[in-house]
């Protein structure tokens, strides 16, 4: 198949472009490398150092024969979206092309209003494109299972079967999102909705849970293709945070109880995911959800797996507990349905199984490069926090 990537050499994208490549497929990716702008904003750098793109391409076809068509622009700019859809004529589009950090569109208005404004308008464009080029084309987009929220009722795959007054119906599960962010994505999910219904287009909303690990097996062929591993408190998540914590003997940093549940993937499931997608599409006017995700943890059980896999390596890893920053409750009812990407084949890895090799292994063997005055929380859901204000406006004065 065609598939075009947007957002490719972001975390999710990159190992998605060239597993997608590996497998036989032609495979272009779209960015405009605003991920590596946000990390000069913050004054942060991932664990692992990310050699620029045009290098990780080069490396890749050297390595593997298989060349990855690059197209550098925003896809909140239309006539640079819908001329690429044009020239490349995807089969398939996948869409990562977002700001994906709850934290970062928590900072303050301006964080709030950019998130929205770049997730939503650009998934837009897309959809217009699509329509108005490739109205044939299977969008697969990167969804959140943060849209569902913590209801206090099973989480159904997208769409919840109700009986009102005596009628039935079939509707979108209720929503309740916890950030600007993840409203951005809600927004996104009623768009699509919305234009496969009057469109006829074909549309997959994958509503992915956190995911985890940095290699895969086409990654791991050369140094220079590494992933991103995050571990700041805007993009980092909490298990790469307890991961390099734990490397460097700093306690593990719990928000409140630690009773949040979510539900968590492999990296090499995510990628598995997504082809399982593009080669069983959705039909024409049809959008359907599937949560992607393959374990539930507690923040806490995270913790105490960190803390064991820590001492099968040596480290001595303690466990504290902080004021939480967020607006969640600590403990909490959560059963997620994710039952479609297994009916279609996926096999998960399991986190007990990859932990050391997939994250601890990776935080020591790049703890010289770890910063331990990321690990606090400065962004409180509550109100504009003024350390984080200041912090960006001395990155902006000396970058």
């Amino acid at each position: 198949m065609k598939i075009a990537v947007l957002g490719g050499d972001g975390y999710c994208g990159w190992a998605t472009a060239l597993y997608l490549s590996a497998k036989g497929h032609e495979v272009a990716i779209i960015d405009n490398f605003s991920r590596r702008l946000w990390d000069h904003e913050l004054g942060v750098e991932t664990l692992t150092p990310i050699r620029p793109l045009a290098e990780r391409l080069k490396v890749w076809q050297q390595h593997t024969g298989r060349a990855i068509e690059s197209f550098v622009g925003d896809v909140t700019d239309y006539d640079f979206l819908s001329s690429t859809i044009q020239a490349f004529e995807p089969e398939a589009v996948i869409h990562f092309a977002e700001q994906r950090a709850a934290p970062y569109s928590m900072i303050d208005r301006k964080h709030a209003v950019f998130t929205q404004v770049n997730n939503v308008v650009g998934t837009l464009n897309l959809l217009f494109a699509l329509r108005e080029y490739r109205p044939e084309c299977h969008l697969v987009k990167l969804g959140t299972m943060g849209e569902y929220g913590t209801p206090n009722i099973d989480i159904e795959e997208g769409y919840i079967s109700i009986e009102h007054n005596g009628r039935r119906d079939v509707l979108p599960f209720p929503k309740q999102p916890g950030s600007f962010y993840h409203l951005s994505k809600v927004h996104d999910s009623h768009n699509i909705m919305f234009c496969c219904r009057i469109w006829g287009l074909r549309a997959t909303d994958l509503n992915q849970g956190v995911v985890y690990g940095t290699l895969t097996d086409e990654v791991a062929i050369d140094e220079a293709l590494i992933n991103r591993f995050d571990y700041d408190e805007v993009f980092g998540t909490v298990l790469n945070r307890f991961c390099v914590q734990a490397a460097v003997g700093y306690p593990l940093t719990v928000y409140g109880k630690g009773g949040q549940t979510r539900g968590y993937l492999d990296l090499r499931d995510t990628v598995r995911c997504v082809e399982l997608a593009c080669l069983t599409p959705a039909k024409p006017g049809e959008c359907r959800v599937f949560n992607q995700f393959t374990e539930q943890f507690k923040v806490l059980e995270l913790a105490r797996m960190v803390q064991v896999a820590g001492k099968h390596i040596g480290l001595n890893v303690e466990i504290d507990h902080l004021p939480a920053p967020r607006v969640e409750a600590e403990e909490h009812y959560y059963n997620a349905k994710h039952s479609k990407l297994i009916d279609l084949g996926l096999q998960p890895h399991l986190l007990s199984e990859s932990l050391l090799d997939s994250l601890m292994n990776i935080a020591v063997k790049y703890r010289d490069r770890i910063d331990e005055s990321l690990f606090p929380p400065q962004v409180n859901w509550r109100n504009v926090h003024n350390d984080r204000k200041r912090n960006l406006r001395r990155v902006a004065t000396f970058s």
